[in-house]
């Protein structure tokens, strides 16, 4: 077999894989190769002039988050157009997307994160536990809260009602005491957040990152359509909509780390968390 016949062959081959018939018989069309989601969920908690813990990054820190994302041309989505496609209900983001995320209200949201959100306009999904607002000193109010609601820029959702790490009480309380216990904190987080603030709260941040198959049916059960852990590494097109991946953002995630969080969207590793998160 002479060389052209050979690249003849190899090329009809190729071009074999790439279309198909049409289901009428007619022209061929293009096979569509599966486009793979992979979105990475920043998580923030508190900010400030210096980090005074695991859980504040600076201001000037997130300033650079934000730029940096507007400088390499990403979209920041709001959480629930992926949670959309997550449920079948939307497409899938386009490359490049990013979502961003609060958990707890802070009062710091309010003071230093409200001000860049507004000035770079992108959405943001706060997770709030209703029992420290207006309550503990360094939480916001509900008027805050309903003020960054006026922004259009904030979608409040839940972080059970007081904030629990399910695995210590799963150890104290007796089964059925627990399920009491875990069905309180996610019903009355919803109810209470949902009067307060005139919104619809279907998405959930679980408390440390902990969940299982207990408490992701308990949840269901209390109408809850998405849930967050704490998981560093990329939502992709196969998690579960109920346990999706966030990477929890602390002040050392700046310059090159932050940079390698879009160099790898694989590289899983679940956070070491500790305090309130």
């Amino acid at each position: 077999m002479n060389f052209y016949l050979k690249s003849v062959i190899l090329i009809t081959t190729f071009l074999s894989l790439l279309w198909v018939t049409s289901p009428e018989g007619g022209n061929p069309v293009p096979k569509v190769r599966p486009y793979e989601v992979r979105v990475p969920i920043l998580l923030y908690h508190r900010f400030g002039p210096a980090a005074s813990d695991s859980m504040t990054v600076t201001t000037a820190v997130f300033r650079s988050h934000l730029q940096y994302i507007r400088d390499k041309g990403l979209t920041v989505i709001p959480l629930r157009q992926l949670v959309d496609y997550y449920l079948k209900k939307g497409p899938p983001p386009p490359p490049g997307s990013v979502v961003i995320v609060a958990d707890d209200a802070h009062e710091s949201v309010y003071t230093e994160m409200l001000p860049l959100v507004k000035k770079y306009h992108y959405p943001v999904t706060l997770f709030v536990y209703p029992s420290a607002i207006s309550n503990a000193s360094y939480a916001m109010t509900w008027g805050q809260l309903k003020e960054i609601k006026k922004t259009g820029l904030f979608d409040l959702q839940g972080h059970t009602f007081w904030h629990p790490n399910f695995k210590q009480e799963k150890k104290r309380l007796p089964g059925a005491e627990y399920e009491k216990f875990v069905r309180m904190q996610l019903r009355k987080s919803k109810e209470r957040l949902e009067k307060e603030l005139d919104v619809k709260v279907d998405m959930l941040a679980w408390p440390f990152g902990i969940y299982d198959d207990q408490l992701i049916r308990y949840a269901a059960d209390s109408g809850y359509t998405a849930a967050f852990s704490i998981e560093r590494r990329h939502a992709v097109s196969g998690d579960n909509v109920m346990k999706l991946p966030r990477y929890l953002m602390q002040n050392s995630d700046k310059g090159k780390v932050f940079e390698q969080i879009w160099g790898s969207p694989r590289a899983g590793r679940v956070a070491t968390i500790s305090g309130s998160i």
